[in-house]
């Protein structure tokens, strides 16, 4: 921190309770009162230096032989006046960024000029404060910061315009060219990286220095200071991005709903505003925010609005959030969509009408900005195109936003139905997402009637469910009946075109035949590889089918090993027993004989039809005709 020595003499004030007393040999003759404070002072030192003093002291000095002076309104009050004194003996004192102010507005009060003595207080503070505070960040900093105990004084004598007027300037330039050291790219650097200053090595380490520099040091200010400060820099041209992002930091130190996990870091949790200066705060952050879409992150907008919801901010802060978030909703996250109402109905957990409004400024703006539409997306190359990018990501987060809400049970079914059917058809390439949030409303609401579920499935459409989805769609019991039968058409229905699909593009690469209907290979063979990409779930399906086959038939011919096995030791035994004369026990052979030939019987019969099936299923998935 800068400072400027005034003044040669050793001190000679000294405090005893609430008094203080010049150690100059001569009694006192003026006793000057700032507010609880008695000053025993001597006429002469304060008349050659005090235009009002000089006044006072001619006004009281027939009327007692000690001379008392009030001088309640003072800027700074006491220590500024005993700093004030010491000037006026010839004291040693410095002059900082801490106190320059208050010796500048007392200097003015007091009517300190060159015409009562040159070289008087006022042009001293002048010149240190010009020179030097206006010229270093962190002293114009701590300039300002003591501006707020000296209003109006400090506004009058256009301190806080010059010291926010510079910080400004020096906001929109280097940082490396204020304070101490100065560096200067390489050449400021010893051989061992140090930075050198006059050719000495500091011992200090260069430090590269970012756009956001400046948000901490500003961040310190009251929030009038860092207005005022935010308005300038805005209109000196400061990036809309620096702007935000500095606002943003103000708000996370001030507002600790911002901040789930509390950061002791930026000060005492003892020293945060109320709750309505928290709310008078989060409004003028709001209007201070610029417009353009992407400047602040969406989770730092989410936090705000739902800051802003708590403290019960009023309708235009809360309505221009939600604009905000609408604008780049497709760069949410889900963790950041799901607060609760924060009212006392329990109408629902979740603030789904909120949401709602936010998908509703989206859509809107993804339409006036020209948007993909329905018509576009016949085309299977526009599926993954840019303009289709957003709205598709907006659709899995609400997706997602539905299925972690649905277990609430007293959401209604209409704002359900209501967020969901928001979302275009062409959004979605895939129903999954909301098949799982309708499987979890229906598990959650099991009261719903046959017709309310029939409406809410007819959100989905069962063409755009994957394999996996339709398997388990068609042995979920909670789904209507109607529904079902429509999951197995479109899934066996989507098991033949994949099958057919797979077929054809490995014909298509192994050259083994062309394509049918007359299908370049070049032309065609990339659309056949997105649909094979699309249904990879289906071939695993399909392999899976074929491994299946493959063990039906080796159980086939370990069953035929055994048959056969069995007669051949059935001829083994009649030989025997013909030798030995066993009849009796022939009769019972002959017996059981019977009935094994009953079972080997039933065991072809059994084989025969295990290959029929099997036949058939071989001829209808892989025929190259089906």
């Amino acid at each position: 921190m800068a400072c400027m020595k005034l003044g040669s003499k050793p001190e000679a004030f000294h405090q005893q309770g609430q008094a203080w007393f010049c150690s100059t040999g001569l009694p006192s003759d003026v006793i000057v009162e700032v507010e609880e404070m008695l000053f025993h002072l001597h006429k002469f030192p304060l008349l050659s230096k005090s235009g009002l003093l000089e006044k006072l002291i001619e006004e009281y000095s027939d009327e007692e032989e000690d001379t008392v002076i009030k001088l309640n309104d003072v800027p700074g009050g006491a220590q500024a006046f005993e700093l004030v004194a010491k000037f006026c003996y010839g004291v040693k004192l410095e002059l900082t960024s801490s106190n320059i102010v208050q010796l500048r507005c007392a200097a003015e009060h007091l009517e300190m000029t060159e015409e009562i003595a040159e070289g008087n207080l006022i042009n001293q503070t002048e010149n240190f404060f010009n020179q030097t505070v206006l010229h270093s960040w962190k002293d114009a900093i701590k300039a300002l910061q003591t501006c707020d105990d000296l209003l109006p004084h400090a506004e009058n004598l256009q301190i806080i315009k010059r010291c926010v007027d510079s910080l400004a300037v020096q906001a929109c330039s280097d940082p490396t060219l204020f304070g101490w050291p100065m560096m200067e790219g390489g050449r400021m650097q010893s051989p061992g990286g140090t930075v050198l200053w006059n050719g000495i090595s500091t011992g200090a380490r260069p430090r590269n220095c970012s756009s956001d520099w400046w948000y901490e040091d500003v961040s310190s200010l009251s929030f009038p200071s860092y207005k005022r400060l935010i308005s300038v820099m805005k209109s000196r041209g400061v990036r809309q991005e620096n702007i935000a992002g500095s606002l943003t930091f103000y708000a996370k130190r001030y507002l600790p709903g911002l901040n789930r996990r509390q950061n002791l870091a930026h000060g005492d949790l003892t020293a945060m505003p109320s709750e309505e200066e928290q709310k008078h705060l989060l409004e003028e952050i709001d209007n201070l925010l610029p417009l353009e879409k992407g400047v602040a992150s969406t989770k730092i907008l989410l936090g705000l609005l739902r800051t802003a919801i708590i403290l019960q901010a009023n309708p235009t802060c809360i309505s221009n959030l939600e604009k905000r978030i609408g604008m780049q909703l497709d760069q949410a996250e889900l963790e950041d969509l799901l607060f609760p109402t924060f009212a006392y109905s329990m109408e629902a957990l979740y603030n789904v009408d909120c949401v709602q409004r936010i998908l509703d400024h989206f859509l809107a703006m993804d339409q006036a900005t020209g948007g993909a539409s329905p018509g576009s997306i016949n085309n299977e190359q526009s599926i993954g195109s840019p303009s289709l990018m957003p709205i598709t990501a907006v659709a899995k987060l609400v997706d997602g936003y539905l299925a972690e809400v649905a277990p609430d049970i007293n959401l209604k079914l209409p704002k359900f139905q209501t967020l969901a059917a928001s979302i275009p058809d062409y959004a979605r390439p895939l129903d999954d997402g909301l098949y799982r949030a309708i499987d979890i409303y229906l598990k959650a609401h099991p009261w719903l009637s046959e017709p309310d579920r029939e409406k809410l499935c007819r959100l989905m459409d069962c063409q755009k469910l994957s394999l996996e989805a339709c398997t388990h769609a068609a042995q979920n019991e909670r789904l209507p009946l109607r529904v079902l039968v429509q999951v197995l058409f479109f899934e066996q229905l989507q098991l033949r075109t994949s099958v057919a699909g797979c077929l054809l593009v490995s014909d298509n690469l192994d050259g083994s035949r062309p394509l049918r209907g007359g299908i370049a290979c070049s032309g065609e063979a990339g659309g056949w590889m997105t649909t094979v990409r699309e249904n990879q779930v289906l071939k695993v399906g399909m392999d899976n089918m074929r491994m299946r086959v493959s063990e039906l038939e080796k159980e086939c011919t370990s069953m035929k090993q055994e048959i056969e096995k069995l007669g051949r030791e059935r001829s083994g035994w009649i030989s025997v027993r013909k030798k030995l004369g066993f009849k009796s026990k022939l009769q019972i052979c002959s017996a059981g004989e019977d009935s094994v030939s009953d079972k080997q019987k039933i065991k072809s019969s059994k084989i025969k039809k295990l290959q029929t099936i099997l036949a058939k299923q071989q001829q209808e998935h892989f025929s190259p005709d089906t």
